[in-house]
């Protein structure tokens, strides 16, 4: 991280976003510790606003609160792991192309080298599962200019993420995750709005991922 990085002073909605897509990420990476599920069940949320989002957050607040984390846990297994592969497959590659392990993840992984991310030792799941592609899009809204967002939003998550959610909320197996799948829905439409703003100012150039 360069010493500009390190003062940038991210404003407090930029904060908010990255939070919810680290949220997602660590939702999505593994099933949740038991710490995670009482944040969830604890989650204070107004009850004066309406809206999607507002729902969405209750939503998963009350599905936190009625699932125990072995009942969850295994809903988790069965839905992005299963025997040879989950009831949901959560990466790019899948959505995009119908295999995995293709060029989508190729070209990803470029442009991760290009930024400056380099895959930890311990991480076994290729670069393209949906965790992933959420945690870089979080250090992404903290570090870098609104240009180098637009275009990994642009080529790595608005391409393909909706028809995961879509197939999440939808699972025969998904109770917590339907509540995941719900949030995620609503937050990326809201994603989608604030990045489609960002082309009518932002110069955009080919390969400046």
């Amino acid at each position: 991280m360069t010493e500009q990085q390190q003062n940038r002073v991210v404003p407090e909605l930029q904060q908010f976003r990255a939070d919810i897509y680290q949220l997602l990420a660590a939702l999505l990476r593994d099933a949740p510790s038991q710490e995670l599920m009482d944040f969830l069940g604890q989650l204070q949320v107004s009850n004066d606003e309406d809206g999607e989002m507002v729902r969405a957050w209750s939503g998963l607040k009350l599905a936190a609160q009625t699932y125990g984390v072995d009942s969850v846990t295994q809903e988790y297994t069965d839905l992005f792991i299963g025997l040879g592969h989950g009831e949901v497959i959560p990466y790019a590659s899948w959505y995009m192309t119908g295999t995995l392990m293709d060029t989508q993840l190729v070209q990803l992984r470029q442009d991760l080298a290009r930024l400056g991310f380099a895959r930890e030792e311990q991480v076994k799941e290729p670069e393209d599962h949906i965790a992933a592609i959420c945690e870089v899009m979080a250090v992404l809204l903290l570090e870098s200019p609104q240009h180098v967002q637009l275009s990994f939003w642009n080529k790595h998550l608005q391409p393909w993420a909706d028809r995961l959610w879509r197939d999440l909320a939808v699972a025969k197996g998904a109770a917590f995750y339907a509540a995941v799948a719900h949030l995620a829905q609503q937050f990326f439409a809201q994603e989608a709005d604030e990045f489609a703003a960002l082309t009518l100012d932002t110069p955009i150039q080919e390969g400046s991922v």
